[in-house]
């Protein structure tokens, strides 16, 4: 599997993050709020984890959820260039090279790693993940997990996905899909659908017409459409964490 340059759709939101800089394991870590009890982990897209879309959302999980919110660098310190991709240029991201660097195997092990801090920090642990964080939401709700890493999971456009992956989840699930999507396949809408509800597990599936890959996160807000689209995708998943995060 690899990265397209529908993943590299992107546009800055306004606003300033307002969150701190820390350390989660040995991974940097952009962290909002301060529950005691409830934290939700953030496993960003392919511009990672200092791109201000993310670290903005970050702070309206904090607020909007009540959670210690954790955004880490997956990425080993590999920043991609924003620029370039804002304004098309795709030639200056070798997304081959990009992949192998980053690659499911080569990040999963870290990823659990900082679950399963926060799962012995807090009472309450969700996830949600966007684009190449879509991945590994299925695989920190997989049942092989015992006792799990997180209580419940959300991905927006998820990439790299296996049906694999979506036979052994084993927490409640949120999909957040735009109609236009080469990454999450019609076909792979339909086995979700499938086993998700077989295997007797809370599912919230979120559609968006007329909106393209990445655009949840990174859409451009003067793009008809779009800002809906994120408005409604961020209140989609703090109304689904909010369900599991806290006592109801």
């Amino acid at each position: 599997m690899s990265f397209s340059e529908c993943c590299l759709k992107s546009f800055a939101w306004s606003g300033t993050p307002t969150g701190k800089v820390s350390k989660l394991n040995d991974n940097d870590v952009y962290i909002a709020g301060d529950n005691p009890d409830a934290a939700l982990l953030i496993v960003h897209d392919i511009l990672g984890w200092t791109f201000p879309n993310a670290r903005l959302i970050a702070d309206h999980f904090a607020r909007e959820i009540n959670a210690t919110v954790y955004l880490p660098d997956f990425f080993g310190g590999e920043i991609v260039d924003p620029v370039p991709v804002l304004a098309g240029d795709f030639s200056k991201v070798d997304l081959v090279a990009f992949s192998k660097r980053q690659g499911r195997q080569v990040r999963e092990p870290e990823i659990f790693a900082a679950a399963k801090t926060l799962k012995q920090k807090y009472k309450k642990v969700g996830a949600i993940g966007y684009c190449y964080g879509g991945w590994a939401m299925f695989r920190l709700g997989a049942k092989e997990h015992d006792p799990p890493l997180v209580d419940a999971i959300s991905t927006g456009h998820p990439s790299l996905l296996t049906e694999k992956d979506i036979e052994e989840v084993a927490v409640p699930v949120q999909i957040m899909v735009p109609e236009h999507d080469p990454g999450y396949s019609a076909e792979l809408k339909k086995f979700t659908f499938d086993t998700v509800q077989k295997n007797g597990l809370e599912f919230d599936y979120r559609y968006f017409p007329g909106i393209e890959h990445g655009a949840l996160v990174r859409g451009d807000e003067k793009k008809p459409g779009e800002k809906y689209a994120m408005v409604r995708a961020k209140n989609a998943a703090v109304g689904w964490f909010n369900q599991f995060l806290h006592e109801l």
